[in-house]
Formats: C-alpha cells, sequence, structure tokens
C-alpha cells in the first residue's frame, strides 16, 4: 500500500485504522482522476491489514462536489465525463472495510454523495450538507437518490433534494444524517477513536456483519446512477441548466424558465 495516490489523496496508517486524506483545498472539488485515485486508495486499503478507514480532508470543504464552472474539468464539460465518475462511486460503495468520515464544512452536491459512502459521519458544527442539485437545473447524481433516503428516510431525503437546503452539523445529527457532533478542533480525533472502536474488534465478524447490512447496495448505487445519468443527460440540454450554473457561480436564486 502506498502513501500515496496521484496527487491529492495520501494514506497514513494509524494502527489497524488507515487514514485516508483528500488533499485537493480549498474545497476538494470532485474529478474523475480524483476519485479514480481515492477508489485506487481505498482498495488498497481493502487489501491490506486495516480494519477500518477514516476518510477526511484537507481545507474549507470536505468536498464542494463538481466545479460545473471549470471549462477544463472532465465532469463539468459532458455527460462521458459524469459516467466515468460514476464508475468510480461504485467502486468506492464496493471497498469492505467499515469507513467513518470526518466532515468539517461542505459536504454538497458529489461530495455529499461522497460522504454518504462511509458508514459514519463524525461532523462539526460548521459541517454543511445539501443537495443542491435542483439548483443547478441538474438532477441528483453519485447514487445520492438511494442512499439518501437510505439513511436519513424518504421524507427528510425528499426535502433536501427538492429544496437544495443546506443541514448544517447539529440538524444532521438530529436527522441520522451525523453519527457524532463535536467542535472542528476534535473532529479528526473524535473520527479516528470511532474508527479504532470498530478496528478492535474481530475483522472477520465485522467485515461480515457490514456486508449483510449492505448487502445488494453496491449493485443498487450502480442500477441508480444509470437512472439518473439518463436523467441528467436530459437536464443538462436544457436553458434551466446553463442558468443554474450560471446563478449558482454568481451567489444569487436562478431565473428558471422551465425549458
Amino acid at each position: 500500500m502506498k502513501d500515496k495516490y496521484g496527487d491529492h489523496v495520501k494514506v497514513a496508517m494509524d494502527g489497524h485504522v488507515a487514514v485516508v486524506t483528500l488533499d485537493r483545498p480549498p474545497h476538494n472539488f470532485v474529478s474523475v482522476e480524483f476519485m479514480r485515485d481515492l477508489a485506487d486508495a481505498m482498495e488498497a486499503v481493502d487489501g491490506s491489514q486495516a480494519r477500518a478507514i477514516v476518510l477526511q480532508s484537507d481545507g474549507k470543504s470536505f468536498s464542494a462536489g463538481a466545479d460545473f464552472s471549470s471549462p477544463t474539468d472532465r465532469v463539468s464539460s459532458g455527460m462521458e465525463g459524469i459516467n466515468d465518475l460514476y464508475v468510480e462511486a461504485v467502486r468506492l460503495y464496493s471497498v469492505e472495510t467499515p469507513i467513518v468520515a470526518a466532515v468539517q464544512g461542505a459536504a454538497v452536491g458529489a461530495g455529499l454523495g461522497l460522504a454518504l459512502v462511509a458508514d459514519f459521519r463524525v461532523v462539526s458544527p460548521e459541517a454543511r450538507f445539501a443537495a443542491n442539485f435542483v439548483k443547478l437545473g441538474f438532477h441528483p447524481g453519485f447514487g445520492i437518490t438511494y442512499a439518501l433516503p437510505r439513511i436519513v428516510g424518504e421524507q427528510k431525503a425528499a426535502l433536501m433534494m427538492l429544496t437544495g437546503r443546506r443541514i448544517k452539523g447539529e440538524e444532521a445529527l438530529a436527522w441520522g444524517l451525523a453519527d457524532e457532533l463535536v467542535p472542528a478542533e476534535e473532529l479528526r480525533a473524535a473520527a479516528l477513536k470511532l474508527a479504532a472502536e470498530i478496528a478492535e474488534n474481530a475483522p472477520l465478524a465485522v467485515v461480515s456483519t457490514r456486508k449483510t447490512l449492505r448487502e445488494g447496495l453496491a449493485a443498487a448505487i450502480r442500477a441508480r446512477t444509470d437512472v439518473e445519468h439518463r436523467e441528467q443527460t436530459i437536464l443538462r440540454a436544457t436553458e434551466d441548466f446553463k442558468e443554474g450554473v450560471r446563478s449558482v457561480a454568481e451567489r444569487r436564486p436562478g431565473n428558471f424558465a422551465g425549458r
């Protein structure tokens, strides 16, 4: 197992816990290459002596999702890039080692999807979860339409996805979207403590139990991302999508025309 995958993913061991750090600050924007490097790292950890994983990030945001305002990013420039991104999402959901995410800031869009890959989320009060796709004139992706209702229930998931509302740390804890709420300066230590609590147990039993709990999850995410990709392809061609990208970049409400 290497200590670095690509330019922006670092791996370190702390006892039987692998600490995987996203290092693309300040916002850790998702890209195909970035998520491929992350999936490579997670699969390497899966084949190591690690019994649990902490997924954390350097910078202001856990991950602010895809940067649709970037003209050079494959995810922002076309649907083929988005499809390739979802291949990596399925790889992440296929990892067998339990994952604890440490979320210190924005987990938005695909960044929310990445946070949902984890079994548990330890958050600070400054954390913000948002499925803001409708504000972009777009359809949710990264398997969020399947994973989010599974965690918070259909009604709260619908509220998040149809309003694009931001859910902060305290509310996320009340909803079950977060499992622990700690001050920002204690976030990484708390995530590591939870991962170590998992790692002290019999590893074969942990993996076996987790496999039962998540049975069929990766396959369901694969099937759902196919649906999400189809809907996104339709919506990407609309005037509303172009306006949504502009309005989010300009931090203003969208002036949508329904076409």
